[in-house]
C-alpha cells in the first residue's frame, strides 16, 4: 500500500508524475503539498489525517488512528511545466498514428499492426521517429523491402517526432485511479516503456 501510485499535480493543478503514497505522505507531512480531494478541496496532512476513514476505503494506520491513502496532491510552490521528450517507442508511434496503417488508412488494434521502416534498413534507413510508421500485415508484404514510390504507395503522413506534453510520462496502466481523471487528457495520454533501439 505503502508503494502505491499518487498523481503529482502542480501549483496550476497540471500533472507532472506519479509518485508513491510514502513520498506523498512525507511531502503532507512537510507542508509542501497538500491533498485533493474528489470536490477539488486541498488538505494538509493535518486536516486530511482527521478526516473518517470511510469502510472499503484505502488507509493506512498510524500509531493512533487510520488516515486515508491520498490519491491526487498539489504541490504548493512548484509552478513550471516538466522538461521531457517523448520516447521513441513502439507504442508511441501507434499512439501517433492513431493505430492506423499509414498505406491503406484503415485502423486495425495494435496486435495487426507492425512497423515499416519507410526506407528500408537494407537502404540505409534508419529507426527515427522520421523513417517509421505503423503498417498493416497485407500493406508490410506488398512494400517488402522497397521504398513507398518504388512499391507504388503513398503514405498517409509524412512520419515525425511529435510534439512533447507531460502526458506522455503517466502510464495508462496506471490509471485505474478515477480520482486521477478529472485531471488527465486521455486522448492525449501515451506512455509506454521499452524505448526502441537504433
Amino acid at each position: 500500500m505503502i508503494d502505491a501510485n499518487v498523481l503529482v499535480l502542480n501549483r496550476s493543478f497540471f500533472p507532472l508524475h506519479i509518485t508513491s503514497v510514502r513520498r506523498a505522505f512525507c511531502l503532507l507531512y512537510l507542508g509542501i503539498a497538500q491533498v485533493v480531494d474528489e470536490q477539488f478541496k486541498t488538505f494538509d496532512f493535518e486536516s486530511w489525517s482527521k478526516l473518517a476513514v470511510v469502510e472499503r476505503e484505502e488507509a493506512i494506520g498510524l500509531v493512533d488512528r487510520m488516515v486515508r491513502i491520498p490519491r491526487v496532491i498539489l504541490l504548493l510552490t512548484y509552478n513550471r511545466m516538466p522538461i521531457g521528450h517523448v520516447r521513441f517507442t513502439r507504442l508511441n508511434i501507434y499512439t501517433r498514428d492513431k493505430s492506423t496503417c499509414q498505406y491503406c488508412g484503415k485502423k486495425f488494434p495494435k496486435s495487426d499492426l507492425s512497423l515499416d521502416h519507410v526506407v528500408p534498413r537494407s537502404s540505409g534507413g534508419r529507426s527515427t521517429w522520421e523513417n517509421i510508421v505503423c503498417c498493416c500485415a497485407t500493406c508490410n508484404r506488398k512494400k517488402g523491402g522497397r521504398t513507398p514510390h518504388e512499391a507504388g504507395m503513398n503514405l498517409l503522413n509524412r512520419p515525425k517526432k511529435p510534439n512533447w506534453t507531460p502526458f506522455y510520462k503517466i502510464s495508462l496502466r496506471n490509471l485505474k485511479r478515477k480520482e486521477w481523471l478529472p485531471f488527465l487528457n486521455l486522448v492525449d495520454l501515451s506512455y509506454w516503456h521499452t524505448e526502441l533501439l537504433e
